[in-house]
């Protein structure tokens, strides 16, 4: 029997993967980057090129119209702002909590009632819950005043919308603590009200902090619609205010203004939001 001579040996060099892929994944991604850096400020400079900026300096950044909106911008529009998104979220907040506790009752009634609620004005507009707040109820109960006027309207609205959106919030929250810490907190002694409030609420309220945060942020935002109740000079607020005075000075520019006061209050709550995110990410 005939012997079969070996093979003979590939002594080629073997291509690396680099050199088969192209690039390597590292040249590639910056290639992208590159590629998708340079389409942007193509974007950008091709819609800046198209802008007209002589009238939009003329229309909204007349600096001479916007020193018409001092000091009336910071003293009553901003400080009426911060007043009704504050007595807003006051509200919002303890309604929220009973709501959401109500949500999680064993008695079907508190469940039923709660949900309803929570339903009903997170389906309807902010905007209609201030029409029923400044005209319905007037009409259905003649003689009947809100404490504190326009204040007190403005807060009751922002209260009852944002507390079926808390109400939400604080039920998830609620659902993320462990059962046991309930369980050990009966073992001890306690009843469940009182182990609910002590031991399981102030952790659900460490964890929702974020999400409440941003409700604050969309507060300050749906408190423009107190115009609808007929704001005076004095209880006017940022948007009311700017429209008021952009009307007044046949110029945009006390809009952009009223816009910054919003961005002045809103940009560093989504700052605080973003750090309180990332720093229970880092703690979780």
């Amino acid at each position: 029997m005939a012997k079969t001579s070996p093979a003979p040996l590939n002594l080629d060099p073997v291509p690396s993967p680099s050199a088969t892929a192209g690039f390597s994944p590292r040249r590639r991604r910056r290639i992208s980057l590159t590629a998708q850096y340079a389409v942007f400020v193509i974007v950008v400079a091709a819609v800046a090129l198209q802008v007209d900026w002589a009238a939009v300096q003329e229309h909204f950044l007349d600096l001479g119209v916007a020193r018409e909106t001092f000091p009336g911008l910071l003293t009553v529009a901003l400080r009426n702002t911060v007043l009704y998104t504050l007595s807003g979220y006051v509200l919002g907040f303890l309604l929220g909590i009973v709501l959401a506790l109500m949500r999680l009752s064993s008695v079907p009634l508190h469940r039923w009632t709660a949900l309803l609620y929570i339903e009903i004005f997170r389906g309807l507009p902010a905007l209609v819950i201030f029409l029923i707040i400044g005209f319905g109820i007037p009409v259905a109960f003649p003689g009947f005043a809100l404490p504190g006027d326009i204040y007190g309207q403005v807060a009751l609205a922002l209260g009852l919308v944002s507390a079926a959106y808390m109400a939400e919030t604080f039920r998830a929250g609620i659902q993320a603590v462990p059962k046991g810490q309930m369980e050990s907190a009966r073992c001890l002694g306690m009843s469940h009200s009182r182990a609910m409030f002590s031991i399981v609420v102030p952790q659900a309220l460490r964890i929702v902090v974020p999400p409440l945060t941003n409700e604050l942020v969309l507060l300050f935002k749906d408190s423009s619609l107190a115009f609808v109740l007929g704001v005076t000079a004095a209880t006017t607020e940022l948007a009311k205010f700017g429209s008021d005075v952009a009307a007044d000075q046949a110029d945009s520019t006390p809009l952009v203004v009223a816009g910054l006061g919003y961005l002045l209050i809103t940009v560093p709550l989504g700052i605080l939001v973003r750090r309180l995110e990332s720093r229970r990410a880092e703690r979780g």
